[in-house]
């Protein structure tokens, strides 16, 4: 069913990748010339390493599920830096990805019908202040009603995690949406029984044209993936978009489906589907 669908959700640990100089070079030159720029442009091997993984991630799924050869690949992003695949002729128009990285893991999730956005967190405890004082830097991006379930959450690491599932929520929505880091986080708010069936407010309304999933990848880092109706798009995306209109019955199916656990890959696996 998932090679049908166009449904991926596939992850890779980087610690587990150690590659000497010529490995990674030759990694990157399984990408186009024009990719290489922005993943030397970092100077911490690991920041160079989430670069490159994230790209080889997007042409291999590409290449996995559309079945477009390589070289034929042309991935554009919008001014905002949303991915989105130029000339799409496959049988899924609103095919669409999007991709994320922090701390071990770097993932992509894709979707045929529905806008997807994901993000991964790290759950690091703060360096030189207090959990209270660190989510306190926040607190402009939360709501009343966030801010109050993050506080009350328990222990300073139950409080931590708390925050970063809200977090993690809001920036999967708004990459959905492909908008940039000027959207009002403050203008979303999350609802949920004990993290499941997770709802959202946008400037007080609750939508139904959406659905959120949370994931535990290990003790240290959360997933989250935000699907929802292509019309919520920013306009910059909506023009890399072939249509914006899904019938109720697509709607309802994508966000009652059961979410997929990812996939993990390594990066000799990735870099050996593309060659």
């Amino acid at each position: 069913m998932e090679e049908e669908a166009g449904v991926r959700r596939w992850i890779v640990d980087i610690t587990r990748w150690r590659p000497s100089p010529d490995q990674f070079d030759a990694a990157a030159a399984l990408l186009p010339s024009h990719e290489r720029p922005a993943i030397a442009r970092f100077v911490k091997e690991d920041d160079r390493k989430r670069a490159l993984v994230s790209r080889l991630l997007q042409y291999s799924l590409v290449h996995h599920v559309l079945r477009i050869p390589l070289h034929q690949i042309n991935i554009c992003r919008t001014p905002e830096g949303k991915p989105y695949l130029q000339k799409n002729c496959s049988a899924f128009p609103n095919f669409n990805f999007n991709t994320s990285h922090q701390g071990d893991y770097v993932g992509i999730a894709s979707e045929p019908i529905c806008l997807v956005g994901l993000d991964i967190v790290s759950i690091s405890k703060p360096q030189g202040e207090t959990t209270t004082e660190f989510i306190s830097n926040f607190s402009s991006y939360l709501t009343d009603h966030e801010w109050n379930c993050i506080v009350r959450a328990g222990t300073s690491c139950e409080v931590l995690t708390e925050f970063y599932r809200y977090w993690c929520l809001k920036e999967a929505f708004v990459k959905a949406m492909g908008a940039g880091v000027g959207f009002g986080l403050h203008r979303l708010e999350f609802h949920h029984e004990h993290w499941t069936d997770i709802s959202i407010h946008i400037d007080g309304e609750v939508t139904k044209k959406w659905g959120f999933w949370l994931f535990k990848l290990d003790e240290m880092h959360l997933a989250s993936v935000a699907k929802g109706h292509p019309e919520g798009a920013v306009s910059s995306y909506k023009k890399a978009l072939s249509t914006v209109s899904v019938t109720e019955e697509q709607l309802h199916s994508t966000l009652e489906s059961p979410e997929e656990a990812f996939t993990l890959w390594t990066v000799e696996q990735l870099t050996e589907s593309m060659e």
